[in-house]
């Protein structure tokens, strides 16, 4: 039996080719995905150990203080510790990198640690600042600011006042508390640092141990110095251990969202496996009809299946451990390429024991699993069969089409369910998890439909060939539904990835158009100039100029304040209703005046108030009790809106604005122009219009769907890799019925072009099925998120489905070439003889 297998492995190489090549491209994502968690993780770890490196002893306060930070006091009695070395403050101040044009953008400035042992980088080029007047960058800020050794750099004080620094020396840095900020990196000595905030104070203090101490004395020594009240004392370990498992647990939550896309590409690829095999068997039903008259049993027969299945899934996961690897470098660059700072891309390859064996686990078990069936099917063939030919499924699909449709209509009334049960949540995550359950389980039980759906759905898709190809056609769509169990398997494959791809496209689509449409009523000024640096607000006189400027009809500018458990957006009252307008649910916005407010919808609902009800809002510096006037909704609300007045006095120390609205007069042609005369002399205002914000929030979308497209695609491949695949075992099954149709007149070009047909009908079976299961699941998606606040439009991209059309007749045209040439060369006579 031993020598049979092999025997038949030699003779049917050709044959599973393509499905190793399905399984292998699983396989690979995979793997591939395993490997950048892998590499993210040995990223992070070697990238923190540079924050981490020399610090024996950890002092942060624990939140048990009213202090902002770690006081003189507090550093000198931590330095006269025994046992402690030396011990360096570590802050940060927000302190804006002036740009050759004169605009400020934001930068993290740190000091020096005086301990070589505790700095937190590795200097790249030049020197670290060891002058006041002297500074050094990040490299990544040096490349985006076009920053060189020996040129001025130049930073925005806290009293608005430029100083001047020569650029030393630049450092690449760790992944630490500050570095994961954005903006501009960059480092002083530390007395240049305390200049330019003179009130602030370190958030945490490292030391290194003196020789004949450990890390746990010297922290011990210093909580009897200090005391435990108020502060947090790690050893260097300890430290370490609790920030790479923060880390580890990001970098697993990203690998499991990419699981969840090679999760279905191995759900594609086992059906390609199993349809490949299922063909298998039934191409060898007089074979293996011959073997059990000639002695063989039924479980000979069905672990020889098996055999095959073992060998195959074991050559394709050497092959997609291989093509694993190249995947993860390949995403590796994808997702360096969405660091808008520049930053290098370092592609890491660390290959696990638990990688290699999920390689082959994955790869032999899904492959044995996929042919179980098959395998056992080919166990029931009787004897008697080697002396009659091959049926169709069209029989036994009418036997079980009860069973099928009583299947498929639970697993609708279950999906249904689910979906409506999702649609009445109110949050989010559950809406969103709960109705794309039930989009899944309503995709399974189309599936399970599927070879009911071939026949009506072919004679559709077939009509408009038909009329165009005439015989060649004809024939195409009659091979398409001879077999319907085996097309619905061909084209199942597709149909899971085309219905991914469409739902996340109409989905992403929508969020776009939603956007859009929140953009235009959250800023129907013309345009909108805010602060390049968070803290720093814009100067009140900017508004003033402004208002000041011929082209300029209005200007309304707003401020925001954070209260001890919400945030509240303030703006003045001549600007609502024009300015700011957002959907009023009860109440008046007219009653809006100091002392009072206007709450969103949701907030209101948590908190228990309603139009009439008081409360206190209260602030590090003031409260105030507040009346509710109006609920309202809409995008960026805040939790709620006051007057500018209110604001004033719960931030009696803020002096200037968030963002300033400017409205242009009608029919204005040069109204940006006219606004950045204005804003030109103010390093700190960015000017901001409607039509930016869309195309920069379009962007990120595009982004990530281009992203998930990608992921998905491995999918659709391995599915085209499917229909070349049953198009390749079809050939050779109907050998002597291609030679029957030439002797009968078919040409060879037609023989091609009725292969080629039957090709694009199968794609199209899967591609139309998936685009009416994505975009009917885009709208449930779609449905669930949407909420009183904001209700997400459902819209429907006809270019990109047309797109996916024209993609999906393309790939079965190339999928068909290979068959179709190896059909057309065959000749009649041998075609004729073949058994």
């Amino acid at each position: 039996m031993l020598r049979t297998i092999i025997a038949g492995l030699k003779a049917r190489t050709a044959r599973l080719v393509l499905s190793s090549v399905a399984i292998a491209l699983g396989v690979a994502f995979v793997t591939g995905t395993l490997v950048l968690g892998d590499a993210m993780n040995a990223s992070m770890r070697d990238e923190f150990a540079k924050s981490a490196r020399g610090v024996d002893v950890s002092v942060t306060l624990n939140g048990a203080t009213d202090s902002k930070g770690i006081t003189p006091e507090t550093l000198a009695k931590i330095r006269q510790t025994p046992g402690v070395a030396g011990a360096d403050p570590r802050g940060y101040a927000s302190v804006p990198l002036m740009t050759s044009s004169g605009k400020a953008r934001p930068a993290i400035a740190t000091p020096l640690a005086g301990n070589d042992k505790l700095r937190e980088f590795d200097l790249a080029s030049g020197r670290y600042p060891d002058r006041a007047n002297e500074v050094a960058v990040d490299v990544r800020t040096a490349d985006t600011a076009k920053l060189s050794i020996g040129q001025p750099v130049k930073l925005l004080g806290t009293d608005d006042q430029t100083r001047e620094y020569t650029l030393v020396g630049t450092y690449k840095q760790g992944v630490g508390e500050m570095s994961m900020a954005s903006g501009d990196h960059l480092v002083l000595t530390p007395d240049a640092f305390q200049a330019l905030d003179p009130e602030r104070l370190p958030y945490q203090v490292v030391a290194v141990a003196a020789n004949g101490f450990t890390q746990q004395q010297v922290a011990d020594n210093l909580k009897k110095s200090l005391g435990e009240n108020g502060f947090e004392i790690q050893t260097g370990e300890q430290l370490t251990e609790r920030t790479l498992k923060q880390i580890s647990s990001q970098a697993a939550e990203f690998t499991a969202f990419l699981l969840a896309f090679a999760v279905i590409a191995l759900v594609v690829a086992a059906m390609v496996i199993y349809n490949t095999f299922t063909i298998l068997v039934a191409q060898r039903t007089r074979e293996l009809a011959l073997m059990r008259c000639v002695g063989a049993s039924r479980k000979q027969v069905f672990r020889g299946v098996l055999a095959e299945a073992v060998v195959m899934g074991f050559a394709a996961s050497v092959l997609g451990l291989l093509g694993g690897l190249g995947v993860s470098a390949a995403l590796q660059v994808v997702i360096g390429s969405f660091d808008d700072r520049g930053a290098d891309v370092v592609v890491r390859l660390p290959i696990t024991v638990t990688t290699v064996l999920a390689a082959f686990g994955v790869g032999v078990v899904v492959t044995v699993l996929s042919a179980v069936l098959p395998a056992r099917k080919a166990t029931r063939v009787p004897p008697v069969a080697a002396l009659r030919s091959q049926p169709d499924s069209g029989e036994e699909v009418s036997r079980t089409g009860k069973l099928r449709v009583l299947s498929a209509g639970l697993l609708a009334v279950l999906g249904a369910v689910a979906v409506v049960l999702g649609m009445k949540q109110e949050k989010e995550e559950p809406a969103m998890f709960i109705s794309g359950a039930g989009t899944m389980v309503l995709l399974l039980a189309v599936l399970v439909l599927g070879p009911l759906l071939v026949g009506p759905v072919n004679r559709v898709l077939g009509a408009v060939p038909r009329a165009i190809f005439g015989v060649p056609a004809k024939l195409a769509s009659a091979n398409a539904g001879r077999n319907p169990k085996r097309t619905a398997a061909t084209t199942a494959a597709l149909m899971i990835g085309v219905t991914i791809v469409a739902m996340v496209t109409v989905v992403a689509n929508s969020a776009k158009q939603t956007a859009s449409e929140q953009v235009d009523q959250r800023l129907p000024a013309d345009y909108t100039v805010t602060s390049s640096v968070y803290d720093r607000p814009l100067p009140p006189e900017l508004a003033t100029r402004l208002a000041a400027v011929p082209e300029v009809a209005k200007v309304a500018p707003t401020n925001r304040v954070s209260t001890v458990d919400a945030y509240f957006t303030g703006v003045s009252t001549d600007a609502l209703g024009d300015l700011f307008r957002p959907k009023v649910e009860s109440g008046s916005l007219g009653d809006l005046r100091d002392g009072t407010v206007a709450l969103r919808a949701d907030y209101a609902k948590e908190q228990g108030l309603s139009v009439g009800s008081t409360t206190t809002l209260k602030t590090e510096d003031a409260s105030e009790t507040v009346k509710v006037v109006a609920i309202v909704s809409g995008q960026r609300l805040a939790d709620g809106v006051l007057t500018l007045g209110t604001v004033a006095k719960l931030s009696p120390g803020v002096d200037g604005y968030d963002s300033i609205m400017v409205k242009l007069k009608p029919g204005v042609a040069n109204g940006r122009a006219a606004v950045e005369k204005v804003t030109d002399a103010s390093p700190l205002a960015l000017i901001d219009s409607a039509a930016e914000t869309k195309a920069q929030l379009n962007k990120q979308l595009d982004q990530v769907l281009a992203f998930v497209w990608a992921l998905i695609g491995l999918a659709v491949v391995i599915a085209l890799f499917g229909i070349a695949n049953t198009l390749t075992l079809s050939v050779l099954e109907r050998t002597r019925e291609s030679a029957l149709l030439r002797a009968l007149g078919l040409t060879r070009g037609q023989l091609r072009l009725m292969l080629v047909v039957e090709s694009i009908l199968m794609a199209l079976m899967g591609a139309a099925i998936g685009l009416v299961l994505g975009v009917g699941f885009g709208w449930v998606i779609t449905t669930a998120l949407s909420s009183e606040a904001v209700k997400l439009a459902f819209i429907i991209p006809f270019g990109q489905i047309g797109a996916m059309l024209a993609a999906a007749v393309v790939a079965a045209v190339v999928a068909a070439a290979m068959p179709a040439r190896r059909a057309a060369r065959t000749s009649v006579v041998a075609g004729m003889a073949e058994a």
